[in-house]
Formats: C-alpha cells, sequence, structure tokens
C-alpha cells in the first residue's frame, strides 16, 4: 500500500488534482455546503472546453521549446462564427457544421506550418500572425450577427447525462483518444522524440516535418471544436468568445505536468489543471475580485509551478 501511494505521489498529474480538491473543500466550506452538486457540474461544464483547448496546445508545446499556438483564440472564433453561419439553426445541418468547423481547424493548422516552414518564422510569431488574419476573418464574417446554433445542439450542449454534462462526455473522449495516440502510436513516440532532441529524432529517422505539421493541425482542429461547442452553448458566436482561452490553454499545460522544455505530454494533468483553474476563478469572482486579480494569479500560479520542480532538483529549500 505504502508503495502504491509513493508510485501515485510521483505522478506529476496527481498534484493538480489533490489542488482542486482542496480548493473544491474550501469553497464548499464558505458556501455550506448548498452549491456542492452545482459547482461540480459547472466545473466540468466549463473545464472541458479549457480541456479541449489545452490538449490541443499540450500537443505543440511537447514538440520542444518555442513551440506554441497563439491562434486559438481567434481560431474558436471563426470556426464558431463559420459554422453557425452554415447550420442556419437547422437540426439536419449540424453533423455540416461539425465538419466545417473541422475543415476551418485543419486550414488554419496548415497555414500556421506553412508559415513556420516555408517562411522559416518561429512558431510564436507565425501563429500571432496567423491569429490577427484569423481573426480579421472572423469579424469579416460574423459582421455583428449572433446567430443562434440548432435547438438540438444547444440541448445536448446544455444538457446531461447521469448527471455528467455532456460537453464533458465529449472532451473526456477526446481526451482518451489523444492519450492512446500520445502512448501507444509511433506518431506519439515521434512527437516526445522530437520534443527530447529534433537533432536525435533527424539521425533516427523519424520525419521532423511530417510530425510538426500533424500536431499543428490536431491542435487547430481540436481548437475549432472547442469553439464549435462553445458557440453551441453559449446561445451563438461572439468576437471575444476565444479570448480567455489563449492564456488558459497555456496554463493548464503547464499546471497539469507537461514538461515545458518539451518532449513529455500529460493528458491526465490537462484535466486536475483545468478544474483547479475553473475553482480558483470561481472562488476568485464570489469574492468579488476583478480580471487584473484573477490573471495576477494565473501569472503567479504558472511561476510557481515552473519553479518549484527546479528549486526540488536543485536541492534548495
Amino acid at each position: 500500500m505504502t508503495k502504491f501511494i509513493s508510485t501515485l505521489f510521483a505522478r506529476t498529474w496527481i498534484w493538480s488534482f489533490i489542488a482542486t480538491a482542496c480548493v473544491f473543500l474550501v469553497t464548499i466550506l464558505f458556501t455550506g455546503g448548498a452549491s456542492t452538486v452545482g459547482l461540480a457540474q459547472a466545473a466540468l461544464t466549463f473545464g472541458a472546453f479549457s480541456v479541449l483547448v489545452g490538449l490541443g496546445q499540450m500537443l505543440v508545446i511537447t514538440l520542444g521549446p518555442g513551440n506554441i499556438d497563439l491562434s486559438v483564440p481567434a481560431n474558436m472564433t471563426l470556426a464558431a462564427t463559420v459554422s453557425l453561419k452554415v447550420m442556419n439553426v437547422e437540426n439536419s445541418m449540424i453533423l455540416t457544421g461539425l465538419l466545417v468547423a473541422i475543415g476551418v481547424g485543419l486550414a488554419i493548422g496548415l497555414g500556421n506550418y506553412t508559415l513556420i516552414k516555408l517562411l522559416r518564422i518561429p512558431p510564436i510569431i507565425a501563429t500571432l500572425s496567423m491569429s490577427f488574419i484569423v481573426q480579421s476573418t472572423a469579424i469579416w464574417t460574423n459582421r455583428g450577427l449572433r446567430i443562434k446554433p440548432p435547438g438540438w445542439l444547444a440541448d445536448f450542449t446544455t444538457s446531461s447525462t447521469i448527471g455528467v454534462p455532456n460537453v464533458a462526455l465529449v472532451a473526456f473522449a477526446l481526451s482518451v483518444i489523444v492519450w492512446y495516440v500520445i502512448n501507444r502510436t509511433v506518431y506519439g513516440r515521434s512527437i516526445a522524440a522530437v520534443g527530447q532532441s529534433i537533432r536525435a529524432a533527424r539521425m533516427a529517422g523519424i520525419p521532423i516535418d511530417g510530425t510538426r505539421l500533424v500536431t499543428y493541425l490536431l491542435c487547430a482542429v481540436l481548437a475549432a471544436l472547442c469553439g464549435y461547442l462553445l458557440a453551441s452553448f453559449s446561445g451563438g458566436a461572439a468576437l471575444n468568445m476565444g479570448t480567455e482561452y489563449l492564456l488558459m490553454s497555456i496554463a493548464v499545460v503547464v499546471i497539469g505536468g507537461t514538461a515545458v522544455a518539451g518532449g513529455n505530454s500529460n493528458v491526465p494533468g490537462i484535466w486536475g489543471a483545468s478544474l483547479f483553474m475553473f475553482l480558483v476563478v470561481s472562488m476568485l469572482n464570489t469574492y468579488g475580485f476583478g480580471a487584473g486579480i484573477r490573471l495576477i494569479l494565473t501569472g503567479l500560479i504558472i511561476i510557481a509551478v515552473i519553479t518549484l520542480p527546479t528549486t526540488r532538483s536543485t536541492g534548495k529549500t
């Protein structure tokens, strides 16, 4: 039993869940337990959206230093806007709208990689540039309109199955798929190898360019799916709907235990970190703290998560 506990606590992702449990208990104590079920469902619902964008950002960050996708917010907005316009509030167009959202994600992912590979622009600059292009396209497409999602899709995203929000079930299913891909496929081994040492990966015959292309495509598709679901959940697409998910997508990756230096992914940690961040923000909102305080706290949490492992490894106190 002791060995099992030691092994469990040696896994980095467990700490995000411990932090989540602590914040959840504190919140429940202050509310007298009246909002336990509601808080849990809200955490799963809104945490699911952070999980979706976090999974994609995790894959990109695993590629190694310098790899990050800053086009996530604009991607979400454009995918949501275009898919809702295509569906035009018709239930029969739900699948078509989903395919359109995925297509938007693929186009943005391909655009990101084209800038990175052909023009040799650093990923952070390439994806930032792409975000301006995509956001401008979203503004032109939206034109101030807020198109409602089809009734069936709105009902699905706002409902639960056996007490678990449907969007959380979707995020969990995709998390399992991503976990399997990372741990059980050639692509998963390739992305880890590239992140650990791109030179060694090249010498081992790993297709570096193909691996990076697929990774940026997957990240963009997951962001587009998140936009599709979020717009359906919230009753329509807004031009700023993805803004908060840029910092969030990075925060949940770092807090969840994925190596910032690349080469190591952590899917379970994404869930723990997403739930933790939602509960922290909810607690701050309850006590009237503004957006500025929330952003400062998020930054401090990220710094602490990055610093503590280094401190322990160097023997500092």
